[in-house]
């Protein structure tokens, strides 16, 4: 999995397993989950960055989101990720092959729609001021881990009149800084269940990993 991709469900973990303190983030919070809950499907693309000033790295990358329930289609950085509710299929442009999975059941296995929607127990939270947001309508949420992780922080920006995630920042004990930002995002958009299988003929000659 590309580098992208597994910072995307690295920030996953860190919206399901968030600890509120500060009654105003809370309260915000739960704002975000209920609304986003109440979607039957949201799509969303966002950008990508990842710098470190020290190593003179700052990389760009776009990528879209599907969700719906526990279904969803993730692609960026040359990858697409499905999952209908069962089965994962990883594919990969580069290679044209695709990697089967199934499902983790484990109740604190991560799906996209936890990003959107999932605030509970591991993560100290609370309102921060943001000189570089502007708009009244826009609140930052610090995130800090309990225990010891591969990250210090985690940043999420919310805009609270539409209770949704705008972008999320994610410092690492490497120097590095990860941000995703929404650029577009549509709700209970209409999806079927082809939106969320992997087709291989419309991928000729790709080859089949099935690693269940």
């Amino acid at each position: 999995m590309s580098r992208v991709l597994t910072l995307v469900f690295v920030l996953l973990a860190c919206m399901a397993f968030s600890q509120v303190k500060d009654s105003k983030a809370s309260l915000l919070l739960d704002e975000v989950s209920q609304k986003t809950k109440s979607h039957k499907s949201i799509m969303a693309d966002f950008s990508y960055t990842m710098e470190n000033k020290q190593a003179k790295i700052n990389e760009v990358k776009t990528g879209s989101l599907l969700v719906s329930g526990e279904k969803y289609r993730l692609t960026a950085a040359g990858q697409t990720i499905i999952c209908n509710g069962k089965t994962i299929w990883t594919y990969i442009k580069e290679s044209n092959e695709v990697q089967i999975n199934d499902v983790d059941a484990k109740e604190d296995a991560l799906t996209p729609s936890k990003l959107l929607s999932s605030y509970n127990s591991n993560y100290k939270s609370k309102i921060i001021k943001d000189k570089a947001q502007t708009d009244p309508s826009v609140e930052s949420i610090e995130l800090i881990p309990n225990t010891i992780k591969n990250f210090t922080k985690a940043i999420l920006v919310v805009d609270k009149t539409k209770k949704q995630v705008k972008s999320f920042i994610l410092l690492d004990k490497s120097g590095n800084t990860f941000t995703y930002k929404v650029t577009n995002y549509q709700t209970d958009i209409p999806v079927t269940n082809a939106d969320f299988s992997f087709e291989a003929s419309k991928f000729p000659g790709v080859e089949l990993i099935d690693m269940r």
